[in-house]
């Protein structure tokens, strides 16, 4: 997993409530088990005015202008800020995966539901949930400065503006460690990778009738 410690990006506004994971990645995506790949199809029926589906060649499908990542610079963002219970639905953690996997490093939102939020730091992005004035005022400084970007310092925890201003914002201790130093649940386990062996090679002397 890639550590966070700082990031600067281009802010994408997705001004909706309620977005579900069905809608992040719809369910006929869903047939790997990898991380990656997923990122193309983030918001499949949204990005593209036809209906998606694994394998199309995505050269051929016609994109609609008006949804936000089909329009310059936001297809290039890797910040988004939406409105409150962002990732509701499903828990499939194939939502994160394909945010992950388009560029996007962090999600900024009044409320997000609780799964997706868990599911967003085990997979290397830093959901932030700001009071529903911040997050009006930012939607209305990113309207008004198409490009808008935002360096989101996590080891400090603020939001710096263009202006120099800073946001604070709260976050987990644990789940701030584990984002700073890369670790997913399994990074985690390997750094007790030692104990772990030695705990075997003593259980199997015990229970030598096990091998």
């Amino acid at each position: 997993m890639n550590p966070f410690i700082t990031h600067t990006g281009i802010v994408a506004p997705l001004d909706r409530a309620n977005v579900d994971t069905d809608a992040i990645i719809p369910k006929q995506f869903l047939k790997s088990i990898k991380k990656t790949g997923f990122g193309p199809h983030l918001f499949d029926e949204w990005r593209y005015l036809d209906h998606g589906e694994p394998g199309m060649d995505l050269t051929q499908r016609k994109k609609n202008p008006e949804f936000v990542l089909n329009q310059t610079p936001y297809e290039k963002a890797s910040i988004l800020i939406v409105r409150e219970n962002f990732g509701c639905g499903s828990s499939r953690e194939h939502a994160p995966w394909a945010i992950e996997d388009y560029g996007f490093r962090a999600i900024l939102a009044p409320s997000f539901a609780d799964i997706f939020f868990s599911n967003c730091f085990k997979n290397g992005l830093l959901p932030i949930v700001l009071p529903n004035e911040t997050i009006d005022f930012l939607f209305k400084s990113i309207y008004a400065n198409k490009g808008y970007v935002l360096t989101i310092d996590l080891e400090n925890q603020f939001i710096v503006m263009p202006s120099n201003e800073k946001i604070s914002f709260q976050v987990d201790a644990f789940r701030k460690h584990c984002l700073i130093h890369g670790l997913d649940d399994i990074g985690l386990t390997m750094q007790h990778s030692e104990s772990i062996k030695a705990f075997e090679q003593d259980y199997y002397q015990k229970n030598s009738w096990l091998l």
